[in-house]
């Protein structure tokens, strides 16, 4: 069971003054979301602003075939740059939103971004990195596309899902990384035998866990 937004909207204030905090705390509805739950698909209108509390969201590009490319994962006390890019704008979504983990978020009206981009200057710079940290996260997805191997692409997809969950046994199908990284499973399986001969990792049924020299 959810408490109030004020038992939670201390995750912001080293980023936020403390007015805005008593707007956040005053606006803001709590959800909770369930791993694996879509929260926002490509073409749907953006009804309100997250703020990662806990938890962790991955952010992915879909094409016309339904096949995915994960482009950056959002983490606690962050938020999606392309949520707010969309709301600005007024146009809809063009990413899809998944939890990654069990996550609980502040959702804020879209109304107040304009309303507080010229109230607030913390919220300005919070905005403002968001979109620059991203935009960077987005050229990094880029470079990994165009100029890494499908092997080199794994292993930071790996090290990226082991920050994230804070683990190094990883709950993960061959087709969930394949599906992560445009590629197909047979590839994944290959490459992740690969490493496991070179004691990179250990492969288990629906797990993999990785080991001290990864």
């Amino acid at each position: 069971m959810l408490s109030q937004p004020s038992n939670y909207t201390n995750k912001f204030s080293e980023f936020f003054e403390p007015a805005l905090l008593a707007d956040l705390e005053a606006s803001a509805m709590l959800m909770e979301i369930k791993s694996g739950t879509t929260m926002l698909n490509v073409g749907q209108s953006i009804k309100a602003l997250p703020l990662l509390v806990s938890g962790a969201i991955k952010v992915s590009r879909m094409n016309e075939e339904g096949q995915e490319l994960l482009l950056y994962y959002v983490k606690e006390g962050e938020s999606c740059a392309m949520t707010f890019n969309c709301s600005m704008l007024s146009q809809s979504s063009v990413i899809k939103g998944t939890a990654e983990e069990d996550s609980i978020l502040l959702c804020l009206p879209v109304k107040v971004m304009d309303e507080w981009m010229v109230k607030y200057p913390s919220w300005k710079r919070y905005v403002m990195a968001t979109i620059l940290n991203r935009f960077t996260e987005i050229i990094k997805c880029i470079d990994e596309v165009a100029f890494k191997n499908m092997d080199q692409r794994l292993v930071s997809y790996l090290k990226e899902k082991s920050k994230i969950t804070g683990s190094t046994v990883l709950n993960l199908t061959h087709q969930q990384i394949g599906d992560d990284l445009g590629t197909n499973r047979v590839v994944i399986s290959r490459l992740l035998k690969k490493l496991e001969n070179d004691k990179k990792l250990l492969i288990y049924n629906k797990q993999i866990k990785l080991l001290k020299d990864f």
